[in-house]
């Protein structure tokens, strides 16, 4: 009896020995075939569209083209006056600002078949990326600087060259991402732009 109580023990931890092993040896195997796994992909990065910027756009039969847009800095000298009326007036000053002025040119061309009316078409607001609103410098403080000729808002006849329009403003120095607001009377009548019953849109430039 004592012999096969023995014998009896000495399976039981032989089994118990095996079952150790072959538990070890799973879960080695496990491990093995876990680092053998490939990682998972890593998760596609959201695109985000960027829009391209628009330097020109139709509206009715009118198409605005960008053409140009110069820092011309904090002093509008009066040796650079381009208007000949106030070239040679002894009163005439230099116009100086804190922050910088941006002179925009923007052409207007008739893509249809008859003459637009005069007054139809203009520029607006200089708008920049938080949504500020830089108005038209006007009147006499800044003609001496504006080509003469002013030729904004001027009768367009059919499929000539686009006619410049030319405006200067006042913008903050911290303003980024400008554009220029072109507008137009619906159905590009004059009556309709003085009304405030227009079709506008923004412009992007490229300030130099």
């Amino acid at each position: 009896m004592y012999k096969f109580n023995k014998l009896s023990g000495q399976v039981s931890r032989l089994l118990l020995v095996l079952a150790v092993v072959i538990f070890v040896a799973a879960v080695i195997t496990f491990l093995i075939m876990k680092m053998a796994e490939k990682p998972p992909a890593p998760a596609p990065k959201p695109v985000t569209d960027i829009p391209l910027p628009i330097y020109e756009q139709k509206l009715g039969n009118i198409r605005f083209v960008f053409e140009s847009s110069i820092n011309r800095g904090n002093i509008l000298k009066v040796s650079e006056i381009r208007n000949s009326q106030y070239a040679y007036s002894s009163s005439q000053k230099d116009l100086t600002t804190g922050e910088r002025f941006i002179q925009v040119t923007v052409g207007a061309q008739n893509k249809g078949t008859v003459n637009t009316e005069q007054n139809a078409w203009r520029l607006e607001n200089i708008v920049d990326s938080q949504g500020r609103n830089f108005v038209p410098l006007d009147g006499y403080n800044v003609s001496p600087w504006l080509p003469y000729p002013d030729l904004c808002g001027t009768l367009l006849k059919p499929a000539f060259d686009p006619t410049p329009c030319t405006r200067i403003y006042e913008v903050s120095k911290e303003s980024t991402g400008l554009k220029i607001r072109v507008q137009t009377g619906k159905d590009n009548t004059a009556g309709n732009l003085s009304s405030g019953k227009v079709d506008q849109f923004l412009l992007d430039l490229i300030v130099k």
